[in-house]
């Protein structure tokens, strides 16, 4: 029998994946079919890998552990900004810098100069520059905002990672393995899972898909959140 689940993650497409000529094979233990040259993902897995991860999140977020959010193509953006702010974590959705992890003191470098741009107007050689030096200042300033806004306050290595696509954001998770990180993502056909602590099949390029797995995982972790 369909549940509720189910049937919201039919209507937001979330079992649609890649054309069946672009696939990794280890995703075949969680495709149902193939219709008109698109696999379509097996959303009883799809469930049960939700449920796996759901469970991890409320377990972390009871002991307090810091959760990035990663999702940098532009159908994620928004979602993945709305997701960390809803639950009090952290994101990046722009850009992944090489080294966000792996090398966090170049990052709180960058933070630190992010903290200077943004008070510029307060030094004492702010009244001395040139309208072209403040121009290329602010851009600076915009540039690292895009970059770093989101982890800004998360003051080292989160304790797990959730990223949308697993083969879109392979660098964040790459430096996740180097440091032992347990990774999240919405997987979608082309990927591999087995890169990926908890892969969660489906539908990574669609907003409704997006929205609605990263609604359930919000779930989860405000359910284990401790009560202020």
């Amino acid at each position: 029998m369909v549940n509720e689940l189910i049937t919201k993650m039919v209507e937001a497409g979330v079992h649609f994946g890649h054309q069946t000529r672009k696939w990794h094979p280890n995703m075949k233990k969680y495709i149902l079919t193939q219709r008109n040259g698109i696999h379509i993902i097996n959303l009883e897995e799809t469930e049960k890998c939700l449920d796996k991860a759901g469970a991890f999140l409320t377990d972390m977020a009871a002991k307090n552990k810091k959760i990035l959010f990663v999702g940098c193509k532009r159908q994620a953006q928004e979602a993945v900004k709305e997701a960390a702010e809803a639950t009090g974590q952290y994101y990046v959705n722009f850009r992944w810098l090489g080294g966000m992890l792996t090398n966090m003191a170049t990052i709180k470098k960058s933070i630190a100069r992010l903290d200077y741009l943004e008070n510029l107007d307060k030094q004492p050689e702010f009244k001395s520059m040139s309208k072209k030096e403040l121009a290329a200042l602010a851009r600076e300033r915009e540039k690292l905002q895009r970059n770093l806004q989101g982890i800004r306050t998360m003051g080292g290595s989160p304790d797990v990672i959730v990223a949308i696509g697993a083969d879109h954001e392979y660098l964040a998770i790459r430096e996740a393995h180097i440091l032992d990180i347990p990774v999240i993502a919405l997987t979608d056909t082309t990927a591999n899972p087995d890169d990926v602590t908890f892969p969660i099949p489906g539908n990574d390029a669609g907003m409704r898909s997006i929205r609605l797995i990263l609604s359930a995982l919000v779930d989860a972790i405000k359910k284990g959140k401790p009560a202020a």
